[in-house]
């Protein structure tokens, strides 16, 4: 007989009339069509329409920052960002190893290095005292820059991931970071309604990333968002995903190496369709967030559940079982009974790409990746 056979019915009684439970699927119930059909009648469908200006607006008031870039996708939306603070050539970025791919590719797309430090067992994002630990070891300020003494590299920045929308301890890292004259740039991409302190995630660091991919709460098929109360980051950032064009009633002149990173309107549309519903999806959210914890918690099972002083979005619920036999055992027997259930990402230094690089000794993040699964999550 399943272990989990109960908990399998639990979750089925969460999303009546589905044969096949998904981990998280968009929900398109409001004006994503007639924006779309209106957005097909203008014949504006590529990186140039009213959407994009209107989604831009909709983000830079909802994540609480003063310009929004929209662009393809997250992770064109963080090679960008990490660019802008001043990652180059040779630097070195602090960010987790516990984290989807994205992250890490984003800083070697600009030819930089990771350092993977640990991270917290109750946030699951990035460490503030693991950051503090790693820098008073191997940091030295040098001509105002944080260098590392093992490599003799610049750290450039540091690029805490939210990881599922649970917030990092932001005025932590804030610190420590400060202390180091190290930039932020948050990798918000999992975190559009998720708060710290009453102020939304992405509104920290001096550059904050959003993603819109098809799993995520609010979705724009693909897309992504740069944020920032820097107005002169904000238009090197459009101008650098525009290709770096001089604005010009004909001419064609580029003044950099840029990027065609922009958002078509067509995929802006249906952004903002969506955003015009983000209040709904997350109330939604935290109703299954609710009825996920009161189960669990009888049962002995942990459920994640936001920490003090923040507001999680709840977009990938998750579970901690004892041991990595348990969690396995839970993942075959709901993906078997066609419940969609997922563990956390194989850390990335497992990776022969990503094995070299320098790494603390990673005790949280291993543990947490032996025990932790996502369960189905999707708004209903």
């Amino acid at each position: 007989m399943s272990k989990y056979l109960e908990t399998i019915h639990f979750i089925r009684e969460q999303f009546p009339g589905k044969d096949f439970v998904p981990l998280h699927e968009p929900k398109f119930n409001g004006n994503e069509k007639s924006y779309l059909l209106e957005t097909i009648d203008s014949t504006y469908v590529s990186s140039v329409g009213p959407f994009v200006d209107k989604f831009e607006e909709m983000m830079a008031d909802l994540s609480g920052t003063s310009k929004t870039i929209a662009v393809v996708n997250g992770t064109s939306a963080l090679q960008v960002a990490l660019r802008l603070v001043g990652v180059n050539n040779g630097d070195e970025v602090l960010t987790q190893a516990l984290t989807f791919v994205a992250t890490v590719n984003a800083i070697l797309y600009n030819s930089a290095q990771p350092i993977f430090i640990d991270v917290d067992l109750d946030t699951m994002g990035l460490s503030p005292r693991a950051v503090a630990t790693f820098l008073e070891e191997f940091g030295e300020i040098r001509d105002g820059f944080c260098f590392n003494k093992k490599t003799n590299k610049k750290i450039a920045a540091c690029m805490p991931m939210h990881t599922f929308g649970f917030p990092v301890d932001l005025e932590e890292l804030i610190i420590v970071c400060n202390n180091w004259n190290i930039p932020i740039v948050e990798d918000a991409a999992e975190s559009m309604g998720s708060e710290y302190k009453n102020r939304p995630v992405g509104s920290f660091g001096k550059l904050g990333v959003f993603s819109f991919n098809g799993n995520k709460i609010i979705t724009s098929g693909g897309g992504g968002a740069i944020v920032t109360d820097d107005w002169e980051l904000g238009a090197k950032a459009k101008h650098l995903t525009t290709t770096a064009k001089r604005p010009h009633p004909y001419e064609y002149v580029h003044d950099d190496m840029g990027y065609n990173f922009r958002m078509p309107n067509i995929n802006a549309a249906l952004a903002c369709a969506q955003l015009e519903q983000l209040d709904l999806f997350l109330a939604d959210k935290r109703n299954l967030a609710t009825a996920y914890a009161n189960y669990f918690t009888t049962r002995g099972i942990n459920f994640r559940e936001e920490q003090p002083n923040t507001k999680a979005n709840y977009w990938l619920m998750c579970i901690e079982l004892e041991n990595k036999k348990d969690r396995d055992l839970f993942l075959k027997e709901t993906n078997d009974n066609s419940v969609m259930t997922r563990p956390i990402w194989q850390l990335i230094f497992k990776s022969s790409l990503y094995a070299d690089f320098q790494k603390d000794d990673q005790k949280n993040a291993l543990f947490l990746e032996q025990r932790i699964v996502n369960i189905p999550s999707s708004a209903r």
